[in-house]
């Protein structure tokens, strides 16, 4: 399982290439919810995301030239874009429903896009017949678990005292390295989980404490319509986080329109 100290390794790592993102308050979210709301910009990151911090820190400690990543979108771009700054080629299998603007982004940073099945597990599959590639997961890999827990190492130094960390769920990554850092730093701060009803595989498995495989529908929250949560995502979150919460599509499609209305912030239905 992976430690805070290889998420410390990992923030040395990758600090050249990233940003440190802002910890944002917000007076109108605030209001809104009763409790001081600290927003964690990763919507300002390279490629858009925090999964340039995964796939950064994957990728350095990689010699051979060829990479291969199965996604919908989000980890397509930072793989692609994190192949292009350490000259390396990248080859990314998307399902043939992955948003076309994320398709455009992702043959942007010079990757070879390859559109294979109707949903993720069916690119993945297929991503993973290419031997001649270094395959580069979205989620369920310690290198990447360990990149996107620099960003609970951010939150915990830019704020002194955090009583909640929600964080959206698909797979698990990022939930995962967040849940490690903050926990370790900070026991008492709870950790919770957020996940479309359209999507629900870590929802249900976190609550039978057994991995269950969820087919998922259409979702404003593309990044994470994943239909199986990770084995080592999955062990990570019933040691370290709290609770998983599913919400409504209306629900995500109001915070989003508050995010521009309030914030004039343009944001994703989820990143994971």
């Amino acid at each position: 399982m992976v430690k805070i100290q290889e998420i410390e390794i990992a923030a040395t790592n990758i600090k050249p290439f990233i940003h440190k993102t802002p910890l944002i308050h917000s007076s109108s979210f605030s209001n809104f919810a009763g409790a001081e709301i600290y927003l964690k910009s990763e919507n300002l990151q390279k490629s858009g995301s925090f999964k340039v911090r995964g796939a950064f820190n994957k990728m350095i400690g990689i010699g051979e030239n060829k990479v291969i990543a199965a996604s919908m979108g989000n980890h397509a771009q930072a793989v692609a874009y994190a192949a292009s700054k350490l000259g390396k080629n990248s080859k990314i299998i998307m399902p043939v429903s992955a948003p076309i603007v994320k398709v455009e982004a992702t043959k942007g940073y010079g990757a070879e896009i390859v559109l294979h099945g109707e949903r993720f597990k069916e690119a993945l599959d297929h991503s993973l017949s290419y031997k001649d590639h270094v395959f580069i997961h979205a989620f369920d890999d310690e290198k990447i678990i360990a990149g996107q827990g620099t960003v609970g190492l951010e939150i915990m130094d830019d704020l002194d005292k955090v009583d909640t960390v929600l964080v959206p769920v698909g797979g698990g990554g990022l939930i995962s390295g967040i849940s490690i850092a903050v926990k370790t730093l900070s026991p008492k701060t709870e950790i919770i989980g957020v996940q479309s009803e359209a999507a629900t595989s870590a929802y249900r498995s976190f609550r039978d404490k057994s991995i269950i495989e969820v087919p998922p529908s259409a979702t404003i929250a593309d990044g994470i319509a994943i239909g199986r949560v990770g084995e080592r995502t999955f062990e990570i979150m019933n040691k370290y986080v709290d609770d998983i919460v599913s919400v409504k599509e209306d629900s995500i499609a109001m915070a989003i329109h508050m995010f521009l209305e309030r914030l004039d912030f343009v944001v994703r239905g989820t990143c994971e």
